[in-house]
């Protein structure tokens, strides 16, 4: 998150109202359309609109200005001006501190839609007082946010970069590095030789930390590493993996947008072999 945001001691509505809200339709974010950039709009634009959000989370602030969440499934049709938008398509079109905001309340409302009962005793969880958390009216049982952290790696070998397709994106030929998810019991570093032996039967070495990046779509921690061809030929698993091979830089196929960690570890080859 950047350095500008000031996270909120408890997700409780605060007594006044926010700057922002930040309206979400499950994946789809309300925003003021302007040229080719997009901004949130204000609470009282909201309600001109007939757009009255209740059940707001607490988010918290930035360059002095409090946000809030909340989702809205029913919703009226949008004046001229404001527009539902995927939060994908606000790339580059959100300021980046709004960007990342949008993205960790879109987090935070699924953790809340996902978690409104207790697992342990079926009675409602609420938001806790004085802390990040859910809390079970009944048996006290507190969650808190869950992260899964996954991996994700680009595999060189000389001037070639090893790049895969799987299945999640029909009618299209996108190509991108491998990831996975960490199982229970894993170091990141085990995660990445494991994933890699799975998916393209291949062995690594010299494997480097590069960055990490918060995924809001699928909850997770990406956590991206490069790593050195050590031995084995490629051999794709045909569920994950359908096909894979060895790009140089001037010969990519179709490589997600630069929206990913992924793309910055393509960038990261491209620039650097």
């Amino acid at each position: 998150m950047t350095a500008f945001f000031k996270p909120a001691l408890d997700f409780r509505p605060a007594s006044d109202s926010p700057d922002r809200v930040l309206v979400f339709s499950k994946d789809r974010l309300v925003v003021k359309t302007a040229g080719a950039g997009a901004e949130f709009p204000r609470p009282e634009e909201l309600v001109l609109t007939g757009l009255e959000p209740d059940a707001q989370l607490r988010l918290g602030t930035i360059r002095g200005h409090t946000y809030s969440g909340c989702e809205m499934r029913h919703l009226p049709d949008l004046p001229v001006g404001l527009a539902l938008t995927g939060l994908r398509a606000l790339f580059g079109r959100l300021d980046d501190a709004d960007f990342q905001i949008a993205g960790y309340a879109m987090q935070l409302l699924n953790w809340v839609s996902d978690n409104r009962y207790c697992g342990r005793c079926g009675n409602a969880m609420t938001l806790e007082e004085g802390d990040r958390a859910l809390i079970c009216t009944a048996c006290r049982n507190t969650l808190y946010p869950r992260i899964s952290p996954a991996i994700i790696v680009a595999i060189t070998s000389g001037h070639r970069l090893l790049l895969a397709r799987s299945g999640h994106f029909p009618g299209r030929r996108m190509f991108s590095v491998i990831a996975g998810y960490v199982e229970p019991g894993e170091t990141l570093e085990d995660c990445v030789r494991r994933e890699i032996r799975e998916e393209v039967g291949l062995e690594v070495r010299r494997i480097r930390y590069f960055g990490s990046q918060a995924w809001p779509f699928s909850g997770s921690l990406m956590v991206g590493y490069t790593a050195e061809h050590a031995g084995g030929q490629i051999a794709v698993d045909g569920r994950e993996i359908l096909e894979a091979d060895w790009f140089t830089r001037d010969r990519l196929p179709e490589i997600p947008g630069k929206i990913s960690i992924a793309r910055q570890l393509i960038d990261w080859f491209v620039e650097n072999h």
